[in-house]
């Protein structure tokens, strides 16, 4: 392979180097020609691209009146673009002076160019593969700093879950076409400017365009890395014309979409009397107490704290702040741009620290994209692109403080005691969450990042017409560093009792610790280069023929915190050499082949390199000649495709846990017997790892069939497809090997795993100009679902409990009939082996009938905790200088079981109880306590309550699951454009202000908090929902 590659490289050098110095030598006579461009309505289009047809650095825009000027030959063709408008293109034919040059509104036909596989430009009418594109203005309705929360809803094909909203982590987990393995990886390949990055932190501002490949035909030029879909992000670069300055600000407030809201100490106290004597316990609190609880008569000794109204600010603010400046020649082009970000968090802090404990997140990106024009054939673009972030927190996590706040009760601790002394409570050293927030330190995450590329563009047309060249490398380097300042104060325990004084009697449990300080920091860094050919020719005006051959290598290796793993300290390496090769006849017939050949190291060397091939057809219908005779005044375009495939991924393990597995390792192993009886174990040296030699590639076998239609000029579009992913071999760890082989310690991997996911996507539009209103209206949809075909475990007499033929991390419990109503009916029923029984305890279905109710009656059950659909429906309108968007934005078929803290004193004094639990209606009481029957309700939500784990009633089963679905407003914006005759008076190109809210209403069955946290008990950093207002500035 390395003799392959010199020849490969030492070839493109000479090509190079022959084919700038004959372009250098290659002149021609240019004169200036000038024109004037407008719209329909006789208005000059300020801005508008003028380019020389093949030759894209040869441009200029037009100015304020309209009017351009630019220098090309006799024989040229002008190419004139607008935002909004179609190209179009014009002969110069001997002409110097080109008047009233009208430019029509798009249509928004479906006849326009997409990127495809190797970040390659395509016309949408000859696509055969399954791409979605959409603009890049529908991803800046998020007011989020994070990219990854705008997909949900807006790209069909992407089913995405945000969990948590927490400043700098809040961003959404997404996968194309939902989860398809259950192997390490099922992770879609995000490249920006054709290059592996996280577009996470990518400013909106700076994409150009927002591609995602979901089907084999798109993705196997990328083989090993493909299995999964591919983001195709390019950034924004300069175009010929005067300098553009543009900037944008915006100020926001954040809140929560909706929160797990708890009793007060009163009503706790109340109800854990009642758990306790549901159980024939004795009452906690007397009649005497609960009242000092009520009359805040003592709060040291019976404190009634609402922890979340004292640690928490009901909102906190976000700032953000754009600018770009963009211009050029025909010589150079260049955009450049700045962005910061600002989001709080919602903890309060307190006075006596010089420090700041609450959680935020700040920002700074930068990007400078510019393309020089050596000869008019040869183009080299230069980018260097990063960001700065900074992210501010207390040191104890996020999880634990949220997890504080619902694990400790109104009446368990005071904030401090009135004496000025730092409570403490539990078996041990544990904090109340204000002191978790405030008095225990802060630690400080600060992260850099730099992306570097420079391309080199080379037209070979004196070799064949078509013919270019492509030549890229790329240099990235990240580091973070992580700061924790720690400390405790003294930590005290009040006794029960006051003493003779009627003074608290104290006991220090823990001393303080002074100020200590620690520090970690990791780094990486990304090695790429790219060589490709890329051919397109129309041969007698019915033949369109394309190709592209591409070879790329990468290496990623650690630059920090390597530490003793030598496979830490050996970078990462991957080579691969793929192709296209797609014919057309009249854009009517269409065929395309894609192949990858990969390699990756986390293979024995015989199994190294892997074969991924691909092929699509398409039939344009509507260019059929009897189409266009009777049809072609309404059907603009319509396209049916199908494409099949095999892609690969080579992803083992997490992170670097099962690098090179075809090793056999030695290393420290338990389970040596020493003595008569073999009791005594004994540590040792031995085969830690068993090495798998035949170990090969996950593969994902791809189908797809879908659909493009036009209608009526452009008024309705519509995009669907149906498709089915088989993965075979996925990596698994033997987990199923008798013990008699003598590896179980070891298990080694192996390619067992099957696994078979389909559905369905899709998207419409309808454009409509109505009256002085232009109307968008829009909806896409993803329905993906999957089923475990093979897995390593081991065969059951009941099929159920096995994964094989149910959805992977589907959940799974017991059968739900209600309540008991009473002893005679627990009697008359199967026997429940999970503790003692009463009335008002959870009453299973005996599943496999016989006649005990144990683990063998658990069943799957509903749906996964990951949505499997996913929409979004919305629209926009201009009228005027005013403008609005809205997006409504769904999920559905998912499911979780209420857990943790959502099942009352489940936790014993641990958990605070759901404010649902305090309405009689919802919970069974037993008429001893209440005083009624009808409190003895077989429908209740909460069964009889227990203080402390009930081994019956805390199981997962139909009682507990609850449906996820839900649909939110997620945008809304409302704008406002300055007439320019005001806003040039202030030499102000574009001036509009807005409005932009998000996630501004949930609906949903589920009430308790918001549906997309998916946790059991809401434990989570609340969802926000934000209220921003911005303005945007042209120059």
């Amino acid at each position: 392979m390395n003799h392959i590659k010199r020849i490969i490289f030492s070839t493109l050098l000479l090509m190079i180097g022959f084919t700038v110095s004959f372009a250098q030598q290659v002149t021609q006579q240019q004169k200036t020609v000038t024109g004037t461009i407008k719209d329909a309505t006789g208005e000059a289009l300020i801005g508008a691209s003028v380019i020389v047809k093949n030759q894209p650095g040869l441009g200029t825009i037009s100015d304020v009146d309209g009017h351009f000027s630019i220098k090309a030959n006799n024989y040229d063709v002008l190419v004139i673009s607008y935002v909004g408008f179609e190209d179009k293109e014009i002969p110069i034919q001997g002409k110097t002076k080109l008047d009233n040059i009208v430019l029509k509104e798009e249509s928004n036909k479906i006849d326009e160019v997409v990127i495809v596989g190797g970040n390659k430009v395509q016309r949408k009418i000859t696509q055969t593969g399954a791409i979605t594109t959409i603009s890049p203005e529908r991803l800046k309705g998020i007011a989020s700093g994070n990219m990854t929360n705008a997909l949900a809803g807006n790209v069909p094909g992407i089913i995405a879950q945000q969990t948590s909203g927490e400043p700098g982590n809040n961003m959404s987990e997404f996968w194309i076409r939902g989860i398809s393995t259950f192997g390490a990886n099922a992770s879609a390949l995000v490249l920006v400017d054709g290059i592996e990055r996280n577009f996470n932190e990518l400013n909106v501002e700076d994409i150009e365009s927002f591609s995602v490949l979901k089907d084999a035909s798109a993705t196997a030029i990328y083989g090993q890395r493909g299995a999964n879909g591919v983001v195709l992000v390019n950034t924004k670069r300069g175009k010929a014309g005067k300098v553009r300055i543009d900037f944008k600000g915006e100020y926001g407030v954040l809140a929560h979409t909706k929160m797990p809201s708890y009793v007060d100490g009163v009503t706790y106290a109340q109800l854990m009397n009642e758990a306790k004597m549901s159980r024939f316990q004795d009452p906690t609190y007397s009649d005497e107490e609960i009242d000092i609880l009520r009359y805040g008569l003592d709060p040291d000794l019976y404190p009634n704290v609402n922890w979340r109204d004292y640690v928490m600010h009901k909102t906190s603010p976000s700032y953000k702040a754009t600018l770009n400046i963009s211009g050029g020649g025909s010589t150079a082009r260049y955009y450049i741009s700045g962005s910061y970000y600002d989001e709080q968090g919602v903890y309060k802090t307190r006075d006596y620290n010089s420090y700041n404990t609450n959680v935020n997140y700040k920002r700074y990106n930068y990007r400078a994209n510019v393309d020089v024009n050596i000869t008019k054939s040869t183009v080299v673009e230069l980018g260097i692109g990063g960001w700065l972030a900074m992210h501010n927190s207390p040191t104890t996590d996020s999880d634990k403080i949220w997890k504080s706040l619902s694990a400790l009760v109104p009446l368990r601790v005071p904030i401090v005691y009135s004496n000025g002394l730092v409570p403490t409570y539990g078996t041990g050293d544990f904090l109340n969450p204000d002191a978790v927030i405030n008095r225990v330190g802060y630690k400080e995450r600060s992260e850099s990042k730099m992306e570097t590329n420079v391309s080199l563009k080379q037209d070979l047309n004196f070799i064949t017409k078509g013919l270019t060249f492509t030549g890229r490398f790329a240099f990235d380097t990240y580091a973070d560093q992580n700061l924790y300042r720690t400390k405790s104060p003294n930590l005290f325990h009040a006794e029960p009792q006051r003493d003779s004084n009627g003074d608290l009697v104290m006991r220090n449990v823990s001393s303080a610790k002074p100020l200590a300080q620690t520090s970690d920091n990791n780094g990486t860094r990304r090695f790429y280069t790219e060589a490709s050919l890329n051919y397109e020719r129309m041969f007698k005006e019915n033949h369109r023929i394309t190709g592209m051959l591409l070879y790329y290598q990468e290496e990623v290796s650690y630059t920090n915190n390597v530490g003793e793993d030598i496979k830490k300290g050996i970078p990462k390496r991957h080579m691969a050499l793929s192709g296209r090769l797609t014919y057309g006849y009249q854009d009517r017939y269409l065929i395309e082949g894609n192949f990858g050949y990969t390699g990756s190291e986390n293979f024995q060397k015989d199994h190294r390199f892997g074969w991924f091939p691909a092929v699509s057809l398409g039939w344009v219908v509507s260019e059929e000649p009897f189409i266009k005779k009777h049809w072609a005044s309404w059907m603009d375009m319509f396209k049916i495709r199908a494409s099949y495939g095999i892609v690969g991924n080579d992803q083992i393990g997490k992170d670097d846990e099962a690098r090179f597995p075809f090793i056999t390792s030695i290393g420290t192993v338990n389970g040596f017997a020493f003595g008569e009886s073999g009791s005594n174990f004994i540590g040792g040296y031995g085969i830690s790892v068993l090495g798998a030699n035949r170990l090969t590639w996950e593969k994902a076998i791809k189908y797809d069939i879908g659909i493009d239609l036009s209608l009526w000029n452009g008024l309705f579009t519509l995009t669907a497809d149906i498709y089915k992913d088989r993965r075979e071999d996925i990596f698994l760890q033997r987990g199923n090997i008798p013990y008699t082989v003598g590896v179980e310690q070891m298990k080694p991997w192996a390619n067992i795993g099957v696994m078979e996911s389909k559905g369905v996507d899709g998207n419409f539009a309808v454009y409509k100009k109505v009256g002085d209103v232009d109307v968008t209206l829009r909806a896409n949809m993803t329905y993906a679902i999957n089923e475990v075909i093979d897995h390593d475990e081991a065969a059951n007499v009941l099929p159920y409990k096995m994964t094989k033929g149910y959805r992977h991390n589907q959940c799974r419990g017991l059968i739900a009939e209600g309540l008991f109503a009473n002893q005679e009916e627990i009697d008359n029923s199967p026997k429940q082996t999970f503790g003692t029984v009463l009335p008002g305890d959870i009453k299973y279905r005996d599943v496999n009938g016989d006649g005990i109710i144990d683990e063998n009656d658990e069943v799957p059950l509903g749906y996964t905790n990951t949505p499997n659909l996913t929409y979004g429906f919305g629209g926009s309108a201009v009228w005027r200088d005013w403008d609005i968007n809205i997006l409504f934005q769904g999920s559905g078929k998912s499911s979780f079981f209420l857990s943790g803290y959502s099942r009352p004193f489940s936790g014993g004094e641990s958990g605070n109880v759901l404010t649902y639990v305090a309405d009689q209606e919802n919970r069974w009481t037993s008429h001893e306590i209440s005083g009624t029957y009808d409190t003895e309700r077989t429908d209740a939500l909460f069964p009889r309550l227990t203080y402390g784990k009930n081994e019956n009633n805390d199981r997962n089963s139909t009682h507990w699951l609850r449906d996820s679905r839900y649909l939110r407003l997620k945008t809304l914006e409302v704008g406002y454009t300055l007439p320019k005759t005001l806003s040039r008076k202030w030499f102000i190109e574009k001036a509009r202000f807005y409005f932009l809210g998000n996630n501004l209403l949930v609906f949903s069955p589920f009430k308790w908090w918001d549906p997309e946290n998916g946790s059991g008990d809401g434990v989570n950093y609340p969802i926000t929902k934000t209220f921003t207002v911005g303005v945007q500035l042209s120059f």
